[in-house]
């Protein structure tokens, strides 16, 4: 399939497939109102075809680079859903202790993508666990609008207390150097700010891309540095943003927010034309450099 950009298609199809992505509306709904943009002989099921996640794209470092060791392990969680698996990625060579980093999927549960992610980390030199949020229903079922299904099913309280559990799994490896960061991409962004306000110090840096944002009265809890990134055209997240910026500032949180301009949700993502080159690797260098500064020290 022909690669696209988010600039091939009208804002408001894409604003449209945000709702449906994040289950405002059903997928019935979205293919209704992409009638209008269907023409020129273009069809509304090619219009989805042509937005949905191609994972034939989303592999930077492989599964069997001769740079990383990974492999899929399941962590207690006693206070979640009893267990939760993931992909442990790490290096091939290790030398002495590393920080550790913990990557938050997406609200379709641990796919290629995500995978990836955590391979890259490993790569880069970082310990990373990538948990599936999904373990409790039979895991990521290898399609992002059954994982999407199957996402809304579960627990989300049990499924927060599964990350903490696989956050403090990391933070006590016998490999790491005893500190923990998180990153997370859309939910696994909120996931990430909720993770640095019940985990307090024992949180050491956060980087949410385009997560939702905790309860003003609940920043005073934040202890870890943060780096957030978000999207210029993302108006749904980036509503909670100001009020954010706000309470950060009034509990002299260490912050540092950056808004990538005429990017959308998901702009990281690169299995999916909102992906936006120039600003997901001017993303994930500052996000490296970040836990750099606050991991390895």
């Amino acid at each position: 399939m022909e690669r696209k950009k988010a600039s091939d298609f009208p804002q408001e199809l894409l604003n449209l497939f945000d709702k449906y992505v994040h289950g405002d509306i059903e997928r019935r709904d979205f293919l209704e109102g992409a009638k209008r943009f269907a023409v020129g002989g273009v069809t509304v099921a090619a219009l989805y075809e042509s937005l949905k996640p191609n994972y034939a794209w989303a592999q930077q470092v492989p599964k069997d680079d001769p740079r990383i060791k990974a492999e899929v392990l399941s962590i207690d969680s006693p206070n979640g859903n009893g267990t939760i698996k993931g992909l442990f990625a790490r290096p091939a060579k290790m030398s002495g202790k590393l920080p550790t980093v913990l990557v938050i999927h997406e609200n379709r549960g641990l796919n290629p993508y995500i995978e990836d992610v955590a391979r890259r980390f490993a790569a880069a030199n970082f310990i990373a666990f990538a948990p599936d949020g999904l373990t409790s229903v039979g895991g990521y079922p290898g399609d992002d609008e059954k994982g999407g299904k199957l996402f809304g099913t579960v627990d989300r309280a049990k499924m927060t207390e599964d990350f903490i559990a696989v956050a403090k799994w990391l933070k006590s490896h016998k490999d790491g150097n005893g500190k923990v960061g998180s990153v997370g991409f859309c939910f696994g962004g909120g996931i990430t700010n909720t993770l640095a306000v019940r985990l307090g110090a024992d949180l050491n840096a956060g980087a949410p891309f385009y997560g939702g944002q905790p309860k003003a009265e609940d920043v005073a809890k934040i202890n870890a540095p943060l780096m957030l990134h978000y999207a210029g055209n993302d108006a749904r997240v980036n509503a909670g943003w100001p009020p954010y910026e706000e309470a950060l500032k009034a509990n002299k949180v260490d912050y540092a927010a950056f808004i990538y301009e005429n990017t959308q949700h998901g702009f990281h993502n690169d299995t999916t034309p909102r992906y936006d080159e120039a600003a997901a690797k001017l993303a994930w260098q500052r996000t490296l450099d970040f836990f750099n500064k606050h991991l390895r020290a």
